[in-house]
């Protein structure tokens, strides 16, 4: 309803009042995301003035179709004028979806007809009121013939006193009149909710994913050169073969000379230092050029198609930031922030200093030109069959950028997914997830108690902030290699990837890195790697005897097979009388699966603790025996009632996985086996 000059409604009869509609982000200033088949559930409160029945309906339609879809809203099961009604998103892209309601004068007088036939009144006047109201609604069936003419029937019966007032009394109340009379609804003042709500719906992929980072030119076989994207090609396998369904490469543009750092972050390059990925430029081209070392955009190509082929996706890093090489310095100097000495502004971020780095100006008077060169590169790689993005620092770049950029990619590449990389403050990475980012870091790596990874990921994983916010979370990257790494050995390194493949269903690790455990730090205190893939070509020995690449394969499996651990929705956590054991559970929607993880948040001693699970509530018998199936190691065993005991010890059991099942079932899963 909307008021015109003075406040007056422009229709003062619709009086039906549609509040608090559900869901929403910021009073639908944003969009909610789902993924292609999920249930979207609506929720609202609906209601009038007076006595009068209401009628609410939730109406959607994807974007550029011209009719909506609805479906008849029922009163919530915990009542208050609470109604609810869902749709399922039945394909990538936009979705609009909104609440009308109107007072239903055809339910309310058969209401009031039970209530006086039970009273014994007289209802001649009440049955020619209803008379009408039928033959109102043969009016609005017109074009279906069949309708029409029952209802013409109804209506004459209705007003016809020379017919029993019983036998009329008895027809008001057919169901099948009943039934064609919510056909024909009288909508004519309905009350629609102020506002149409949206709806992003992805793929699968952008809630569900694991991803494995690596750089090419680390990937050499010869030590005595620097890898290639064809030597990318050779190691699909490896990733492939333990689980991944992402591939993410770091920048593989040219990279500019001047002021290039060094090994270790050295601030001068040594001969033959190879340059920081992320200082993109040089007379070699900018952001839509390779890297010559690294091969040709056949080569990029050929990558594409094979990672494809090994049931990879290949995910470019977007990192809008220029080396002082890059052609647009010298092509667009307006884009970047001039200093008082004639100089351009490089990057910083107090004390660190990016000497070999530009940041964009978004403040430039040339915005446009910025704005549509930006978005372009983005359509370049995804002409070329990328459709997963990790981009750098988002949240440096302007927030309306964004909006206008994904929204216009998004509506050329409905199936895009952008990972935003901004470790900054939980607003700011709240509204890039608004904007559009369809996945994002988070605080993950530096939530290491108990406390700090219950109270974070309930917060991430619950409405409001799962509304638009899907984490990802990742165990290190090339810039973080946290305390607990460093410090914690082989049952550290467990316990993390454990913690980030079944909190989430998005994670992510660095490697070689991370299989291989890489835990010496640059200095004392650092997160920063010492002998850094950043600054230097790594060669790394990929198949050890104590890597943890078998470990990684396992919980890839595992989150493959289990449907519980497939989406952030449905996650709980339990009492565990040990803080450094923390359990929880996922549950699949249907409720057939459900797997409980324990984890020792304790590298060095062996834990012991009673966990406590709600089984009733999960429909399980609370005193009788049921089977935990350890999904690492493949034991089972029976538990009984809602308590039992773990022991883990570092070393042997770091975790316990557990699929739980009501005794005598078995599910016979890839895991399993």
């Amino acid at each position: 309803m909307t008021a015109g000059q003075g406040g007056v409604p422009d229709d003062g009869r619709r009086r039906v009042v549609i509040e608090a509609v559900t869901p929403s982000v910021d009073g639908g200033r944003f969009a909610i995301k789902r993924v292609v088949g999920d249930v979207v559930r609506v929720e609202a409160d609906c209601f009038a003035d007076g006595h009068d029945e209401i009628a609410v309906r939730l109406l959607w339609r994807a974007e550029h179709e011209p009719e909506w879809s609805s479906v008849s809203m029922t009163p919530h099961a915990h009542g208050n004028d609470r109604w609810t009604a869902s749709f399922t998103a039945q394909r990538m892209g936009r979705y609009s979806y909104t609440v009308e309601g109107w007072v239903d004068r055809f339910a309310t007088w058969v209401r009031d007809m039970r209530r006086r036939r039970e009273a014994g009144q007289d209802v001649a006047v009440e049955l020619r009121i209803g008379a009408a109201l039928v033959a109102a609604a043969m009016a609005r069936a017109a074009g279906e013939p069949s309708d029409e003419e029952r209802l013409r029937g109804w209506a004459i019966r209705l007003a016809d006193g020379a017919v029993d007032q019983a036998m009329r009394s008895a027809l008001a109340l057919d169901p099948a009149l009943l039934e064609t009379m919510e056909r024909y609804p009288d909508r004519s003042h309905a009350t629609r909710f102020e506002r149409e709500l949206a709806l992003v719906v992805d793929r699968e992929r952008a809630r569900f994913s694991s991803w494995y980072e690596l750089f090419p030119r680390s990937t050499s076989p010869d030590v005595e050169r620097a890898g290639t994207l064809r030597d990318v090609i050779d190691r699909l396998p490896y990733v492939a073969g333990m689980g991944f369904d992402v591939l993410y490469l770091p920048p593989i543009h040219p990279i500019g000379t001047a002021f290039r750092k060094g090994a270790d972050n050295a601030l001068e390059a040594r001969p033959g230092d190879p340059g920081v990925p992320w200082a993109i430029g040089s007379s070699d081209g900018g952001h839509t050029a390779i890297h010559a070392g690294l091969g040709t955009l056949d080569d990029f190509r050929a990558l594409v198609s094979a990672a494809r082929g090994h049931g990879l996706e290949l995910a470019l890093d977007i990192a809008f930031q220029a080396s002082p090489d890059h052609p647009w310095v010298a092509e667009h100097p307006g884009w970047f922030r001039q200093r008082p000495d004639g100089t351009i502004q490089y990057a910083e971020n107090p004390p660190k200093k990016y000497q070999d780095i530009y940041p964009f100006d978004f403040e430039t008077n040339d915005w446009p030109a910025l704005w549509d060169a930006l978005r372009d590169v983005m359509a370049f790689w995804a002409a070329e069959g990328v459709r997963v993005f990790r981009v750098d620092n988002p949240h440096t770049k302007s927030f309306a950028f964004w909006e206008w950029a994904i929204g216009q990619l998004k509506a050329r590449f409905p199936d895009l997914i952008l990972l935003a990389e901004a470790f900054t403050r939980p607003k700011v990475m709240y509204r890039l997830a608004k904007l559009g980012f369809s996945q994002s870091y988070t605080y993950f790596t530096w939530r290491t108690t108990r406390s700090e990874l219950t109270d974070y990921l309930m917060e991430v994983s619950q409405p409001p902030v799962s509304e638009s916010f899907r984490p990802n979370l990742w165990t290190n990257t090339p810039d973080i290699l946290h305390e607990t790494l460093q410090l914690g050995g082989r049952p550290m390194f467990e316990a993390r990837v454990i913690l980030a493949a079944t909190l989430a269903a998005s994670y992510g690790i660095y490697g070689p890195a991370y299989e291989l455990m890489e835990a010496a730090p640059r200095e004392p205190g650092s997160e920063e790697y010492l002998h850094s893939e950043k600054y230097q070509v790594r060669h790394w020995d990929g198949h050890p005897s104590d890597s943890l690449s078998g470990l990684i394969t396992t919980l890839n499996r595992i989150r493959r097979d289990h449907p519980a651990l497939q989406s952030n929705e449905r996650l709980e956590f339990h009492e565990v009388d040990d803080d450094q054991l923390l359990a929880y559970s996922k549950r699949s929607i249907d409720g057939q699966d459900t797997v409980l993880v324990v984890v020792n948040l304790d590298p060095a001693r062996s834990r012991r603790g009673t966990v406590s699970l709600p089984l009733e509530r999960w429909q399980m018998d609370p005193a009788g025996p049921f089977q935990a199936h350890d999904l690492l190691t493949g034991l089972t065993y029976t538990w009984r009632g809602q308590e039992n005991r773990v022991r883990l010890v570092p070393g042997k059991a770091q975790a316990h996985i557990l699929a739980l099942r009501p005794l005598g079932i078995t599910v016979a899963l890839e895991s399993d086996r």
